[in-house]
């Protein structure tokens, strides 16, 4: 039994088997780092409270109070059901300029913006009426609002002007809400007679924090968002048409029919179905922050046990080319050395940026691993050389870091280039010579 465990097989499985234990140290790295953005995002929570969330503004909507009247078998109403109807917009457009800043909550940074709102648009008394005459329900188009829709009121600073017709009217708290969506509103009057459009307008400021949407309330719907924030990450149902990206910042239009979301232009308020359907029917812009450091800190991590793998490999060729022997506790204190190679990263990450971290991380753990090769195989060649192997490694990792579309093409094309290359240097080993244990001495006497 002894004599096999001295073998090159037994060797090799020893080995293999101490890479899968990185995996523990490896997992706990991946969990901190996963801890670390919960907190981060615990920081954006606690900004968004006194200053607004993430903003969806719906713009504005005719509600109209409704009756519906049930009648007994001799006539008389049997019944009464009040309700509110709603009116969408024939044509709305929306402007938005944001100016962004960042707010800090200890070490973390999180985008906020203030953003200068205009809205127009126009009601069609047609509409009105055709809707109203193929409902069950008696109309009161007398005392009908102007509905305003908001993801966060506490991110409304300050509502400039809401004209209809050219004449100011003023929005106020309501109780009434719109599926996630808070309401402000304005009583409007409606001659059930009128022919012409009804014209609106309001122009608004509002805070949020990360990102800005909004709802195509209307049959035609366009909608441009503008920003110096030079990332934005276009979110929701539907892309821009057209848009600007540059060092400058962003420019980007919407352009959204009716066809294109999953609700009419009127239903019941009380519908809950259609109230669900208006927040997946929202788009709009993310400040985007482009790989922060727990998404680089992630991506790092998953490669982590293919690099401990490899840098096991490149010690063990050293041993068997060489002539070299190194035991499984100094294997395995050269993983321990790796695995804390990530948490190092992580924690100077936060304080310096990912770039100059990563480079303090990797040059720390080449020095610590290539002078303990040093000391251990007792070669100084030895060690630099497996130290340089190591600082190569860790300069195709981040590569492979910074080219996330490119990650997958570039680790395939390095892991088969390693693999070759292993084949190439033991080619000509003749692998069950090295796997024969040594006889043992013999303890007869002469």
């Amino acid at each position: 039994m002894f004599r096999w465990m001295q073998s090159i097989t037994a060797k090799v499985l020893g080995i293999g088997l101490l890479a899968l234990i990185m995996l523990i140290p490896l997992t706990q790295a991946d969990g901190l780092v996963r801890e670390r953005q919960a907190m981060r995002e615990q920081a954006s929570v606690r900004v968004a409270d006194g200053w607004g969330g993430p903003q969806t503004l719906g713009g504005l909507v005719l509600a109209v109070p409704t009756r519906y009247e049930t009648k007994g078998s001799d006539g008389k109403v049997a019944s009464v059901r009040d309700g509110t109807e709603i009116v969408l917009a024939d044509q709305q457009s929306t402007v938005a300029d944001l100016t962004v800043e960042r707010r800090h909550v200890g070490m973390y940074e999180v985008p906020v913006y203030t953003g200068d709102v205009t809205l127009h648009g126009r009601l069609l008394p047609e509409d009105i009426r055709r809707f109203a005459a193929d409902s069950d329900a008696t109309w009161y188009t007398g005392r009908a609002e102007l509905r305003l829709l908001i993801a966060d009121t506490r991110g409304v600073q300050d509502v400039g002007s809401v004209t209809v017709d050219g004449r100011p009217v003023r929005l106020a708290s309501s109780a009434s809400r719109m599926g996630p969506y808070t309401v402000l509103s304005a009583p409007i009057e409606i001659d059930p007679e009128r022919t012409t459009p009804i014209d609106f307008s309001a122009t608004l400021r509002i805070a949020g924090t990360e990102s800005f949407s909004t709802l195509p309330l209307a049959r035609t719907n366009s909608a441009r968002i503008r920003s110096a924030w030079p990332d934005p990450g276009f979110t929701g149902a539907m892309l821009p048409g057209k848009r600007r990206v540059d060092a400058s910042g962003f420019d980007a239009t919407w352009q959204v029919l009716d066809l294109n979301r999953a609700y009419g232009q009127h239903w019941d308020a009380a519908n809950v179905d259609v109230a669900n359907r208006l927040a997946s029917s929202a788009f709009g812009v993310k400040l985007y922050q482009p790989g922060s450091v727990y998404q680089q800190n992630d991506r790092a991590g998953k490669y982590g046990l293919l690099f401990i793998a490899l840098t096991f490999v490149a010690f063990f060729l050293f041993e068997i080319l060489k002539g070299l022997r190194l035991h499984p506790v100094q294997y395995l204190l050269i993983g321990a050395a790796m695995t804390s190679f990530y948490v190092l990263l992580l924690a100077l990450s936060e304080q310096i940026g990912f770039g100059p971290a990563y480079a303090v991380a990797a040059a720390t753990v080449v020095l610590i691993v290539g002078g303990y090769a040093m000391a251990a195989l007792r070669a100084r060649g030895a060690g630099l050389c497996l130290g340089g192997v190591l600082a190569l490694v860790y300069v195709i990792l981040y590569g492979l870091i910074g080219a996330e579309q490119y990650a997958l093409l570039i680790g395939s094309v390095v892991l088969v280039a390693v693999i070759a290359l292993l084949m190439y240097l033991t080619r000509r080993i003749d692998w069950y010579a090295y796997g024969t244990p040594p006889p043992l001495a013999s303890t007869e006497t002469p």
